[in-house]
């Protein structure tokens, strides 16, 4: 059983930013995976070691998915595509997931792209554009593509987008645990306003908010949920679409950098559950002491 010397959050200390992490919140102590059963120590040798040996980790044979703006195929802090499509209507007027030669509506799906690929550079990865030149799309249009998303079986798909449509909770609802007992990882981006909105509210995602501190691999752990960990998003980077760069700041590229991280993981130990890979980002959280 884990134990952990923080305490349950009262109502009202919900945190949805790193700058809300107490004192207290930054050195937090668990004894997973030590004090687990003899019989399951060959199951969470797995999460222990990964800490220890993510370095050279390149997302190899890893599948990932951003469903974004799209992606630029061409931009060098990018790097080859495995597929690109797109959400559009189909024949009978309903969205369909077809073949996209656009590229980047906008720029901030490229930018997510180039931080996923800045850790992992090996993983396959696929744009799936649902976003327009003004960074939104209906409802239904989300709904395909991130249905889509969960058919095709992606290891991870990167979420760096949300609604606060609450007429599509259930059934962004019903595809983030399909994703999440289908042993896809989806990695939602927190909203950058203290406002409740989908899919990155739901347990069964990877909800990411943002810190300021300037290493792309370091996470903080979030005692104190909605979201449940911290990662690099201010004065970030990144490529933009037409070739370019851009300095971004928002939860969209915390989410990048912890879907690249994902990949890394299970480039590393492939066939790790959802739930195993939150474990392993708990383990590998900066503020989290294990022992």
């Amino acid at each position: 059983m884990t134990t952990s010397q923080y305490r349950r959050p009262r109502t009202g200390e919900l945190s949805w930013r790193a700058t809300d992490l107490t004192e207290a919140d930054e050195s937090l102590r668990t004894a997973w995976p030590w004090s687990v059963p003899a019989q399951a120590q060959v199951s969470a040798s797995a999460p222990a070691l990964a800490v220890r040996d993510l370095d050279g980790a390149t997302g190899t044979g890893v599948r990932v998915c951003v469903l974004d703006s799209g992606v630029q195929p061409d931009h060098p802090l990018v790097g080859e595509l495995s597929a690109a499509h797109a959400v559009a209507a189909g024949p009978d007027g309903r969205p369909a997931v077809v073949e996209d030669d656009f590229g980047d509506a906008h720029g901030h799906g490229t930018a997510c792209a180039g931080l996923v690929r800045s850790l992992a550079p090996e993983c396959e990865l696929t744009s799936l554009r649902v976003l327009g030149a003004e960074s939104s799309c209906t409802g239904e249009t989300l709904l395909a593509g991130l249905g889509w998303a969960v058919e095709q079986g992606f290891d991870v798909v990167n979420v760096s987008l949300s609604t606060t449509k609450t007429e599509l909770r259930d059934a962004l609802h019903d595809l983030a645990d399909r994703a999440y007992f289908g042993g896809t990882v989806l990695v939602a981006a927190a909203s950058n306003r203290r406002i409740e909105s989908f899919p990155w509210r739901f347990s069964s995602v990877l909800s990411v908010g943002s810190h300021d501190l300037p290493d792309p691999r370091r996470i903080l752990y979030n005692p104190r949920p909605p979201v449940e960990f911290f990662a690099r998003g201010t004065n970030v980077l990144a490529p933009w679409a037409g070739g370019t760069t851009r300095v971004c700041a928002g939860n969209s590229f915390a989410a990048a950098h912890v879907t690249g991280l994902c990949a890394q993981l299970l480039s590393q130990h492939p066939g790790l559950t959802p739930f195993q890979v939150k474990s392993v980002l708990h383990l590998m959280a900066a503020n989290v002491v294990v022992g």
